[in-house]
């Protein structure tokens, strides 16, 4: 079985035309955003044939992240719209919500509605693109609110690739600071943390609330040498392996191709499994 952290569904509630500020994502994933259009191809029913790629695979569930960038960028990919489609289909798809920091009481009214009347399972906060560091104090309630509903936090934990915001905002030695006050918040840190892998790996070491989800890079960068990766597949297999999380980020990734990179690692069934499945079941909070 697999468990997908991260896709975006081609429907409507998902669509991204209108964003400028990630223009620069075009260029540096053409390729394998073509080759993921090359496996759902356009069609009278593209969700169709996207939801035929993950049958094939044996998914279970799928996430799939609201967000709010009202504040910065004017956009957003609603609560209501995500937990419509969520619940449309049957609970294989689960929803995160999204909210902006920058509306203070308004964001956590917000994201306790989403959760306790919408059905929403997590918060998803692209720092980047709040143009807010991890650990900026408007960050603070939204975290503390996490705790106090149970729920896990997305934290965009890496480099970005939109020159309209800091590379900085995402560092993760910023996330340390973050888990000292606040031990018990739950976080998936996506992407892996590059070009700062080894400080993740620290972070994640220390804190046990803090996991690492392999999303929008390419699972066989893990095994080339120099690709700046490789810390991830040593300590994954080994003290980090209850808390690497698996997502293709579709139409970023393929779906087929990016499973099958991680089936091809030189990982024990047993660590595959985790990867792809458990770790993120229990992060989740799903029976199991």
């Amino acid at each position: 079985m697999i468990i997908d952290y991260g896709s975006r569904p081609p429907v409507p509630a998902f669509d991204q035309s209108n964003t400028a500020h990630l223009k620069r994502y075009r260029t540096i994933y053409e390729a394998s955003e073509s080759a993921a259009a090359a496996t759902t191809p356009p069609s009278e029913d593209a969700f169709a044939d996207y939801l035929k790629v993950y049958d094939a695979m044996e998914a279970e569930h799928i996430v799939v992240k609201a967000r709010d960038l009202e504040t910065t960028f004017g956009w957003r990919i609603g609560n209501e719209e995500v937990a419509e489609f969520c619940k449309s289909q049957g609970g294989r798809f689960i929803g995160f919500a999204g909210v902006d920091p920058h509306k203070g009481i308004v964001a956590l009214r917000e994201l306790e509605y989403a959760v306790r009347e919408l059905g929403l399972r997590g918060l998803n906060l692209q720092c980047f693109e709040h143009k807010l560091a991890i650990d900026d104090p408007k960050m603070y309630p939204l975290y503390a609110k996490c705790i106090e509903l149970d729920i896990p936090v997305n934290l965009h934990c890496s480099i970005n690739f939109s020159t309209e915001s800091l590379m900085e905002y995402g560092r993760p030695i910023l996330l340390d600071k973050v888990m000292t006050h606040f031990p018990d918040l739950r976080v998936c840190a996506a992407p892996p943390g590059f070009p700062w892998v080894h400080e993740l790996i620290g972070v994640a070491w220390r804190h046990r609330n803090v996991h690492i989800g392999l999303v929008a890079v390419r699972p066989k960068y893990l095994a080339v040498a120099g690709s700046g990766y490789e810390p991830l597949l040593q300590y994954g297999r080994t003290v980090l392996q209850d808390r690497i999380i698996f997502g293709t980020s579709y139409p970023l990734m393929p779906i087929e191709r990016t499973i099958r990179e991680v089936e091809a690692l030189p990982l024990s069934e047993t660590v595959k499994r985790k990867w792809l499945y458990e770790n993120a079941r229990r992060f989740l909070g799903l029976a199991g």
